[in-house]
């Protein structure tokens, strides 16, 4: 499956596999399916379904806003769910999905940790950067003149900066076309390079655009941000404000279905 350029490969759970080593596998664009991602759909004590996603380096992420909606379209067509929206248990907490035709609008968990104006020094230059956890950590780098920019060497150097450790960082560089349109381009942590879109990446950007471009609004309901992906589809962000915080944070666009077929462990 397709999510704004982000790439899945989507199976319902089996318990006598070792999900991190088959998603390594799979994941591998030479030796493998191909993709940025293994998303599994297993069951769930708290919510409608349980989503897990598994990077293509193996490791486990908390959160991914183009997965969840890719799993969403998943669930609606392979599940016969009965309701138009759905709720699915992450590591990052609960979040809701809604099917609307060709579009899919996840509403994740209230991002945290937001810190502006962050001086970090890289390769041997002063930068300024923003911060804010939407799901997974995400660092925000605004640049003048974006497809130019060395997303995978600078991209790289951020995500394994000593300020972000243990945990590390997504790193996207920023670049505000309009008061309402912000592109992006992101590298990926666990993908360990750009991707084509970042869901959580696209979220984190838009709100902290918006919280830029609009400092004297503190409360607001259904603000708007639209985010450019590198793959050129433009996802749309919403949330609202209150007392200067951030609720109700949705992410929508397209899920794609690509194929369907069988993989020999």
């Amino acid at each position: 499956m397709v999510g704004a350029g982000n790439d899945f490969i989507v199976i319902d759970n089996r318990t006598n596999i070792n999900l991190k080593k088959i998603a390594a596998a799979m994941c591998s664009r030479s030796t493998g399916i191909g993709a940025d991602g293994l998303l599994v759909l297993d069951k769930s004590k708290t919510a409608d379904y349980k989503m897990r996603i598994i990077n293509s380096d193996g490791s486990e992420a908390e959160m991914c806003g183009n997965g969840a909606r890719c799993m969403a379209a998943y669930i609606a067509r392979t599940k016969s769910a009965k309701k138009r929206e759905f709720s699915m248990e992450t590591l990052a907490g609960r979040i809701l999905a809604k099917i609307n035709g060709k579009l899919i609008e996840v509403q994740l968990s209230d991002p945290q940790k937001y810190q502006a104006d962050i001086s970090l020094t890289i390769n041997g230059q002063p930068i300024k950067v923003n911060y804010i956890d939407t799901g997974v950590p995400h660092t925000i780098v605004y640049v003048d003149g974006l497809k130019n920019i060395n997303v995978e060497t600078i991209g790289k150097t951020i995500r394994w900066h000593k300020h972000f450790t243990p945990r590390g960082t997504n790193v996207d560089f920023a670049e505000q076309i309009k008061t309402d349109l912000v592109e992006v381009r992101t590298f990926e942590r666990g993908v360990e390079g750009e991707t084509r879109a970042c869901g959580t990446g696209s979220v984190a950007t838009a709100i902290v655009t918006y919280l830029t471009v609009n400092p004297h609004i503190i409360t607001k309901n259904n603000a708007v941000m639209n985010v450019l992906t590198a793959s050129k589809e433009i996802l749309k962000v919403t949330f609202d404000l209150h007392n200067s915080q951030v609720t109700n944070v949705r992410l929508t666009g397209s899920a794609t279905f690509i194929a369907r077929g069988e993989y020999y462990v």
